[in-house]
């Protein structure tokens, strides 16, 4: 079986870093973690006897691999460009919004999916950054085994460290597998979570017209 390739990188996606957290499978490993796959839903009651099974194993482990790839990192995040601001350090953009911007995880709990919308707003001082690379950093953060609250806290902490924005606004929505397929079966819950940096942090108005705009994209 071929490998994936899957190079050394950061989760800022930084080449060769030494931050890096995940490394290359071998094809000793793939066969091997396939056939605990295999153990294990045959001792569920699965027959991998059948044609539309007996790939099941490795599917499931390419599956889990490529639902992980956020721990490789994404060279192309790091893309910011100068703004037209020349005035000093009061010079302010008007906040730029993104989002909706669907995204899938992996529960670490559980390892069952949880998945929702997330919308990202910062103020510019002297950088932005390009609109799909705010997808891009939702897909970094959220494409691993990690939590809701986690993604959120991680994306605000990246823009504030490459950008140095006046502020930035993140907020998730997602509905969690884990407490819809078993446990309590919520199955119309969602859960929101937001996080404030710099001036949203000490501006209500601000918060409030982010999350209106939120809410009048749903």
């Amino acid at each position: 079986m071929k490998e994936p390739d899957s190079g050394a990188v950061s989760e800022t996606g930084e080449p060769g870093s030494e931050a890096a957290a995940r490394h290359r499978l071998t094809a000793k490993q793939w066969t091997r973690f396939e056939a605990y796959a295999a153990e294990i839903f045959t001792a569920l009651g699965m027959d991998l006897s059948t044609p539309s099974t007996k790939e099941t194993p490795r599917r499931f482990i390419r599956a889990m691999y490529d639902s992980t790839r956020g721990y490789e990192g994404d060279s192309k995040v790091l893309t910011v460009f100068p703004t037209e601001c020349r005035g000093g350090a009061d010079c302010k953009i008007s906040q730029i919004i993104e989002g909706p911007i669907p995204f899938f995880a992996l529960c670490e709990h559980h390892v069952l999916p949880f998945h929702g919308m997330a919308h990202i707003a910062y103020i510019a001082h002297e950088h932005i950054v390009g609109l799909s690379k705010l997808t891009r950093l939702v897909h970094l953060y959220a494409r691993r085994f990690t939590v809701q609250e986690r993604i959120g806290q991680e994306m605000a902490d990246w823009m504030v460290e490459h950008l140095e924005p006046h502020g930035v606004a993140v907020h998730l929505e997602a509905a969690h597998l884990c407490t819809q397929m078993r446990g309590v079966h919520e199955e119309r819950s969602r859960t929101e979570v937001s996080f404030w940096r710099g001036a949203y942090e000490s501006d209500p108005a601000l918060r409030q017209e982010f999350l209106g705009r939120v809410s009048g994209q749903r």
